[in-house]
């Protein structure tokens, strides 16, 4: 007994120092949210992995788990403790598994589903909340895509007004900007969403990427700072270099600096020294508000150059194959939409060929019908007949019958006048004048009443015509209701059938549920180029990378290239704006909204500016940056 309470106590012990070994954090997606067990041995790349391995996720470079600091945020770093960071002590701790660093061109960097779905869902709620402002007339059209990847092809018949009254779809800012009711918004909506019909839930969402990512704001990090005039400025920091802004105007930068003319950045305490990539230009500098952020701002610079610098490159023999395999999908995807596509066609046939069908039908009821009624009127005219013929030969009996009789009393006066005859000569000759007259009017009833008699039997005749006459009538209205009665038959002689199409099972998704282990990342520094180098003494990182000088407008030229192709995507939008422009209230557009108002009526764009800013020197710029 007291060796099991012995065994009992000891297994307590262990369970509690096991217990003390680990410590719970949840994982917020954008999506859903995840909690895990962790050692607290474990650093930032083993909490990270394994919560890519449970999304499924193998494009991790982008993604970053983020957590609150006091009035700030920070990225967990990857080689350090969990433990060790600031992370918050509260159990469970909770990190917010986000996007970090943004593509230039969605279509072209982002690979698996996955991926794709979590950005759409990220730059979804960035719009909704306002942190990147969009206008009204690109948020109706965004919304339209983003009705479609949740509700899939526009259908009447489900999609009835009202259905997206419980939707969240426009930024407040665009409710309040104009004089529509949300059924309006609603209306114009859906007619946007119903131009979208064949498209799939990730051509969708990818629809929707593309057109933010030409925003003004997308993926763009804002952080105040001052120059050595002590003027209040913002850096912003995104994939194609730093940006400055005025604190008020977040949509124009004053002057740029591609990732390709920056050779080093580096910080102490609070002020950043920029290195231009050519030695005659000077060093930049400016000074942010806290420690904390200086180094935040140095791990958003060097994880997009780092982007900046591979995308520039052949892709490495992971991205090729995740590439292949997401070739291979798509390509199956597309033989599956176009298998659906023609079952959708067959049933849509079948079911036009049913309506037929059922019109035949019905048009043969009614011609059935028709003819009904028309032997009913027949029939009862062929008995209105046959009853005025059998009076007729009643009658004509009963006028046979009279003349017999009055024969038959002309035969009995004959009698009487021979009788009378026997009397006397005289009276013989009178009686025989009489007679004679007697035999006359006999003879002409006698030819009367055959005469008669033969109109009786005409009459009696017609009638039993009449009759056979209705008879055949009836004949003929007992096989029309026959007829009515029974299915008619089809061309190969077997009966139609009228049945309602029978629903197609839903397709499954036959995808594998692939949740193999990314490979595993090479650090940071075999990232980088030789060329590069990273200083932890002075927290320095040089972009010295020789290749970047033939590359410098390289990015400018692919997004020139874009404007040309979406050239039908600014007259859909051009659309809409002179479609709702004439309700807009101009005494509530916020300072955002007049500043983008104006850079479309001056044409100027995301990436004209950008290319505008960059074609001047980089001395100039850095002249500009310090004297503003």
């Amino acid at each position: 007994m007291a060796s099991a309470i012995a065994a009992k106590l000891m297994a307590l012990s262990t369970l509690r120092r096991k217990q003390a070994r680990n410590f719970t954090v949840r994982i917020c997606t954008m999506e859903s949210d995840l909690e895990f067990s962790c050692e607290v041995k474990w650093k930032g790349k083993d909490l990270f992995d394994l919560v890519c391995r449970t999304l499924g996720l193998r494009e991790t470079w982008f993604f970053g788990l983020q957590y609150e600091i006091k009035d700030t945020v920070a990225w967990l770093k990857m080689d350090k403790k969990v433990l060790d960071q600031e992370v918050p002590k509260e159990e469970p701790i909770i990190l917010h598994f986000l996007a970090k660093f943004y593509p230039e061109d969605a279509e072209e960097e982002l690979v698996q589903d996955a991926t794709q779905h979590l950005f759409f869902l990220q730059v979804k709620n960035k719009i909704l909340e306002e942190e990147i402002h969009c206008p009204p007339e690109a948020s109706v059209l965004l919304a339209s895509y983003a009705v479609h990847a949740k509700y899939g092809d526009y259908d009447a018949k489900l999609h009835k007004p009202g259905f997206l009254s419980q939707e969240e779809l426009l930024p407040k800012r665009v409710f309040n900007l104009y004089q529509m009711t949300a059924e309006m918004w609603e209306e114009r909506i859906t007619a946007c969403y119903a131009e979208h019909r064949g498209r799939t839930r990730d051509e969708a969402e990818m629809e929707y990427l593309k057109i933010a990512q030409d925003l003004d704001m997308y993926g763009v990090n804002y952080f105040f700072i001052r120059n050595k005039k002590g003027t209040d400025l913002l850096l912003g920091v995104d994939a194609l270099g730093l940006h400055i802004y005025e604190p008020d105007n977040r949509l124009t930068p004053k002057c740029s600096f591609p990732w390709n003319e920056i050779r080093n950045i580096s910080y102490s305490e609070k002020e950043f020294a920029i290195k231009p990539l050519y030695k005659k230009t000077n060093v930049f500098k400016f000074n942010s508000s806290r420690l904390r952020v200086n180094k935040l701002i140095l791990q958003l610079c060097i994880g997009n150059h780092d982007l900046f610098v591979r995308r520039r490159r052949v892709d490495c023999l992971e991205v090729q194959q995740m590439k292949a395999q997401a070739k291979e999908e798509r390509a199956r995807k597309q033989l599956e939409r176009q298998r659906l596509e023609r079952e959708k066609q067959r049933e849509k046939h079948l079911r036009e060929e049913a309506e037929r069908a059922r019109d035949d039908l019905e048009r043969r009821l009614r011609q059935l019908k028709e003819e009904a009624d028309m032997a009913n009127e027949a029939l009862m005219r062929s008995e209105q007949t046959a009853d005025l013929l059998a009076e007729k030969a009643q009658i004509a009996e009963e006028e046979a019958q009279l003349l017999a009789q009055k024969a038959a009393e002309a035969g009995l006066e004959t009698q009487r006048i021979k009788v009378r005859a026997l009397r006397g000569q005289e009276e013989r000759r009178a009686m025989e004048q009489k007679m004679l007259e007697a035999e006359m009017l006999a003879l002409k009833m006698a030819e009367e009443s055959e005469r008669r008699a033969k109109e009786a039997e005409q009459l009696k005749q017609d009638l039993q015509e009449a009759r056979e006459s209705e008879r055949r009538a009836k004949n003929k209205l007992l096989e029309i209701t026959s007829q009515a009665v029974g299915p008619p038959p089809v061309a190969d002689g077997r009966p139609a059938v009228l049945s309602a199409p029978q629903p197609q099972p839903p397709v499954a998704d036959v995808r594998p549920a692939v949740l193999s282990a990314p490979q595993p990342q090479p650090p940071l520094a075999d990232l980088m180029p030789q060329d590069l180098s990273f200083s932890r003494e002075n927290l320095s990182f040089d972009f010295k990378d020789t290749d970047m000088k033939r590359l410098s407008m390289e990015i400018e030229k692919e997004k020139v290239e874009y404007m040309e192709k979406s050239k039908h995507l600014q007259e859909q939008l051009n659309e809409l704006k002179t479609e709702i422009e004439s309700l807009k209230l101009k005494e509530r557009e916020t300072p955002l909204d007049i500043l983008h108002n104006q850079n479309t009526e001056q044409g100027t764009s995301k990436h004209s500016n950008f290319k505008k800013l960059t074609l001047q020197s980089t001395k100039s710029r850095v002249a500009f940056f310090e004297e503003l």
